[in-house]
């Protein structure tokens, strides 16, 4: 007997030196399980419900007083915890909240779709039909519907803007390039929160000419007496337009940051009630990382049903216990922030996935971004399957219900306080790997006790890392060195 084993070790060790690839995927180093407190799930949906009058004054107040003196820090709120919801229970916030996730999502494909084929947005010409619109060039062709009724923005910043200078919401946007606020006069603008930015009241704003290196380098422009004129449009029908100009930005008890190119809006509707306009993150040259030639920034996402509040931060070090991923670049699109991701596990065992589902092809189809305005993880419906059917599997103790919107995977925790589930991981180049907490995949969709697996499906090509799974987490993009990194509790 002892003779077979030894065969059967040699064997092993022979086949496993041919196929180490696929061998290895049947092991993993997450954890088995997590616990996911359903308690506290149910009382963040009704704390989120009851808005205090002063909560924002009281933000503001504690802004000041815990700024850093850093010019690279500002402080990052959620979107829910600054407007009274309009919605009468849980369950409509939630469905408000997976319409407007799909329309960004519909937004980044469109944009996506549009740099791949090589045409700029200024080429379409949209011809209005009973359904909407459509953006018809060539053989792309894209439904776009009206964002108007959504209102965007998961997550808000105050930003100081002007000379004398004055305090903006932003919402924080790694999806977009482009920053802009509206402005005075306004031919069109939707609520917000602040005084409408105006332009004269600024000692600092200054125009931006035509032939200027900003000006060239924004997708849609145009010239209008000598004067830069921007267009930013989503794919989801919003869009803001106005002059292109240079202002000063104030962080909290820092020196002012000159000639930042953004966009003075004066027609504005759609995804961005209650914000005073965007602050793109993105990779493009007219980023804010970029114009500041930031070598890093950094995020903590709280929880979107929290009060509380998290940073952002610019040139910040990546923290020592970091899991790192290789930060990759399309030719196509240099907006987007691809990672390098080799695979998913449930319950602490590797799915069978091929690493090429994960990847981006020559054309710039396909690969993985990581985005702040998309909630929901996107995965071409071949890996979402794969990774949901391993969870149903591992979760068979637990009472499934009806699914809700884009979730198909539900279940009825009414009766617990709490609950063990597989644990969901991403899995990195050089075996390293991100165990989730139950809480950033099983989400509340009521105050009832349904939670619901916090992953959809695509048919687009392109996968997404959303907020929900990045709650909770830092994460740091070192741009100098290409690198993403996610550090757990670095709120």
């Amino acid at each position: 007997m002892a003779g077979k084993g030894f065969l059967f070790y040699l064997l092993f060790a022979f086949f496993a030196s041919l196929f180490p690839s696929v061998l290895s995927r049947t092991f993993s180093h997450a954890p088995k399980t997590t616990l996911l407190n359903v308690s506290a799930s149910i009382q963040k949906t009704l704390d989120v419900l009851s808005f205090d009058p002063e909560t924002i004054q009281t933000l503001q107040q504690q802004e000041q007083s815990t700024q850093s003196s850093s010019s690279f820090s500002l402080q990052l709120y959620s979107r829910d915890s600054l407007r009274k919801s309009p919605h009468k229970d849980y369950k409509a916030l939630t469905l408000a909240r997976l319409e407007r996730d799909s329309a960004r999502v519909r937004s980044l494909n469109i944009k996506l779709n549009l740099a791949i084929n090589g045409i700029k947005k200024s080429d379409l010409k949209p011809i209005q039909s009973i359904e909407g619109f459509e953006v018809k060039s060539g053989d792309l062709e894209t439904p776009i519907s009206s964002g108007i009724s959504h209102g965007s923005g998961e997550y808000f910043s105050r930003l100081a803007i002007g000379t004398p200078s004055k305090s903006f919401y932003m919402v924080l946007d790694t999806g977009s390039d482009v920053n802009w606020l509206q402005c005075a006069p306004c031919t069109d603008c939707y609520q917000q929160d602040d005084p409408i930015f105006v332009p004269s009241s600024s000692s600092s704003y200054a125009p931006l000419s035509c032939d200027s290196q900003q000006c060239k380098s924004l997708d849609e422009s145009e010239c209008r007496s000598g004067s830069c004129r921007y267009q930013v449009s989503y794919g989801d029908g919003s869009y803001t337009t106005g002059d292109f100009a240079t202002e000063t930005l104030t962080f909290a008890n820092s020196a002012p940051i000159h000639n930042i190119a953004l966009g003075c809006g004066h027609d504005n509707e759609g995804l961005f009630v209650g914000a005073a306009g965007l602050m793109g993150l993105g990779g493009g040259s007219l980023s804010f990382p970029s114009q500041f030639k930031s070598s890093s920034f950094s995020y903590c996402l709280v929880n979107r049903d929290s009060s509380s509040s998290s940073t952002l931060q610019f040139g910040s070090a990546q923290p020592p216990d970091a899991v790192t991923t290789p930060l990759l670049r399309s030719r196509r699109i240099n907006t987007f922030y691809y990672v390098g991701i080799t695979g998913l596990s449930v319950g602490g065992e590797l799915l069978s996935i091929p690493s090429s589902y994960f990847e981006m092809d020559a054309s710039g189809n396909g690969g993985v971004i990581i985005d702040s305005g998309t909630s929901v993880t996107r995965l071409k419906t071949e890996v979402y399957n794969a990774l949901r059917d391993a969870f149903v599997k591992g979760t068979k103790n637990l009472k499934p219900t009806h699914g809700i919107a884009i979730f198909d995977t539900c279940y009825d925790l009414s009766s617990k306080t709490s609950v063990a589930v597989p644990t969901v991981a991403f899995h990195f180049p050089g075996g390293k790997s991100l165990p989730l907490p139950a809480k950033n995949y099983l989400v509340p969709v009521d105050s009832s006790g349904t939670v619901c697996f916090a992953f959809a499906p695509t048919s687009s090509a392109l996968s997404i890392i959303g907020n929900i799974q990045q709650q909770g987490t830092r994460v740091n993009f070192d741009l100098a060195n290409l690198v993403v990194g996610f550090s757990s509790n670095k709120c």
